[in-house]
């Protein structure tokens, strides 16, 4: 499991991977991760998230950027206090990686901004045998 927290203009950002070894296939050269993201308004005005930009290296130092409106097919708004979480997967040709990234966040007051996502760690947990 891997963890990062980065707070941009108010917005908190924490997020949680964890590899998936039934859905992964190594032998064939597939690793599946899942991540779980919360987002937390601790500004004095609401914002909304609405789009997405990730960064994903592999182990091979492939990159693969992902850009898109929303997540998970949301463009949440969120109130000073309020909090939105979702999940997620990541797919990698390699058992270790790396992602990060930024939401584009519109503030009421018509201010837009790019709350950062620190990077975190996507990796097969060694094994002993």
């Amino acid at each position: 499991m891997s963890e990062s927290e980065a707070t941009t203009r108010g917005v908190k950002v924490q997020v949680e991977s964890n590899y998936l070894a039934d859905r992964s296939n190594p032998a064939m050269g597939q690793w599946l991760f899942t991540y779980r993201v919360r987002i937390s308004n601790e500004g004095l005005e609401p914002v909304q998230l609405v789009s997405r930009h990730w960064v994903i290296t592999d182990a091979n130092g492939e990159v693969r950027e992902v850009q898109g409106p929303g997540v998970v097919g949301a463009q949440p708004r969120l109130d000073p206090g309020e909090v939105f979480e979702y999940r997620s997967f990541c797919p990698l040709e390699t058992p270790v990686g790396t992602m990060h990234g930024t939401y584009q966040m519109v503030a009421e007051s018509g201010d837009r901004f790019d709350a950062e996502v620190a990077p975190f760690s996507l990796s097969e947990p060694m094994s002993f045998h």
